[in-house]
């Protein structure tokens, strides 16, 4: 069974362009259920349909974003899309959406996450101002 779940897990990896932490525990811990939640993601997410990956990503980085999934989360989609050839401009766009229906916190979320990968600077301001902090 060990073998066969690390089959599984690298094929996971092939497969996403990402492992989660919880994916590699639940591959020795309970592969069964592993299994079963991947099926739900591979159908979703992962198998080709209508959608296209690219388009999938943008929707999956929205999504965690909107839910506020932890960074390290939201920034293995944004790797994958990159990797994909979705622009960062294109990402953050995407990431914008957050702003109307979840709000400012939700998107800083996402925003961070965003930044950090894509190493986005911004200005500084050029009069006496308190320090805010990433929000």
């Amino acid at each position: 069974m060990a073998d066969n779940a690390q089959e599984y897990i690298d094929d996971m990896a092939r497969k996403r362009g990402y492992v989660l932490d919880y994916h590699k525990v639940m591959a020795k811990q309970d592969f069964e259920v592993l299994q079963a939640a991947n099926g739900l993601v591979s159908a979703a997410y992962l198998d080709e349909r209508t959608l296209d990956r690219r388009t999938k990503e943008l929707i999956f980085i929205v999504s965690l974003t909107v839910m506020r999934a932890s960074k390290g989360h939201i920034q293995s989609h944004i790797r994958v899309a990159l990797d994909l050839g979705v622009t960062a401009r294109e990402i953050l766009e995407a990431i914008e959406i957050a702003l109307p229906e979840a709000g400012i916190v939700a998107f800083q979320v996402g925003f961070e996450a965003w930044q950090e990968v894509v190493g986005a600077d911004g200005l500084e301001p050029t009069v006496t101002a308190h320090q805010g902090g990433r929000g």
